[in-house]
């Protein structure tokens, strides 16, 4: 059963305090939380944990010496079921790692690394000219920053439908027909990339397909128009299909990694976390998951 998802606002009501003591809560790292798009949310683990840590007894308060905890990894990028998995992994471990995410698409996850604003980019961005993911975009971008590429995982994207198929689609060109309605991802996501590069090579105008304009910014919210009937087709990730219990028809294989920026006051923790990806802990924690291949996660593609 899926953990429940809350809104800073239900968070306030619960704990009988402002919405912005909430927020405040967030930016201390006192709170995890995750974004959608510009939507705020905290999942029902992170809730659980940050009433356990106001149950510490009082007389150790006093006693116990401060400890300056690290600042929480700001993650921003592409969305992944898989990503979920593993900050809750770092949750549940106790290790001092923790990572709040954005969800804002792979190509401003990255614009956002080059600006400083975060430590890890999750990206998948397939460049249509060499068709090699993820490297030709960090090297326009990143000349004297220490940048490394963590390998995450490789991953099916492709066509998500209704159980049973009952419009009969198979491939990308099917989606130009008249009696087919599509839902897509927003301008920047990795998907959205990949989908349009695959519309060129099959010589397929935008403006031929029902529905092209419609967007959602990720793969649950986007599989779920199939799910309720809102819609015919999507294109995203066979986990998200999996999930839904809709049909997927596998399209390409991609690289789904890890861009990170170290500097002096994130390295200690960007190390740990580098040793988690490559642990076998990790791994088995999230072979489980259908519709990716773990084979080289934690592998160095580039290291400063």
């Amino acid at each position: 059963m899926e953990d429940k998802v809350y809104t800073p606002d239900e968070v306030a009501k619960i704990f009988q305090i402002s919405k912005h003591t909430v927020y405040e809560l967030i930016k201390r790292g006192e709170l995890n939380a995750f974004k959608i798009g510009n939507k705020m949310r905290i999942e029902q683990v992170e809730l659980d944990q940050f009433k356990e840590k106001q149950k510490a007894p009082s007389q150790h308060q006093h006693a116990t010496k401060e400890v300056d905890y690290p600042k929480p990894l700001r993650l921003a990028g592409s969305h992944d079921i898989l990503v979920e998995q593993l900050i809750k992994h770092t949750s549940l471990l106790g290790n001092d790692i923790h990572i709040h995410p954005t969800y804002i698409g792979s190509l401003e996850g990255l614009m956002m690394l080059y600006r400083g604003q975060c430590d890890i980019a999750a990206i998948h961005l397939m460049d249509p000219t060499s068709q090699e993911y993820n490297l030709p975009f960090i090297n326009q971008l990143f000349v004297h920053e220490k940048i490394s590429l963590i390998r995450f995982a490789t991953r099916e994207q492709g066509l998500i439908l209704p159980k049973g198929n009952p419009k009969k689609i198979s491939k990308i060109s099917d989606l130009a027909r008249a009696d087919i309605k599509f839902v897509n991802r927003q301008k920047g996501s990795g998907t959205r990339f990949l989908f349009d590069s695959l519309l060129a090579q099959e010589k397929i105008s935008p403006k031929n397909i029902t529905g092209y304009e419609v967007v959602e910014w990720n793969h649950l919210s986007a599989a779920s128009y199939i799910s309720r009937g809102a819609a015919d087709v999507t294109f995203g990730i066979q986990a998200a299909a999996n999930h839904l219990n809709l049909d997927f028809i596998p399209i390409a294989r991609e690289q789904f990694d890890f861009v990170l920026k170290w500097t002096e006051e994130n390295k200690e923790t960007l190390t740990r976390l580098v040793e988690l990806l490559q642990s076998d802990s990790l791994r088995d924690g999230l072979k489980d998951c259908p519709g990716y291949d773990l084979e080289q996660l934690g592998t160095a593609i580039i290291e400063f």
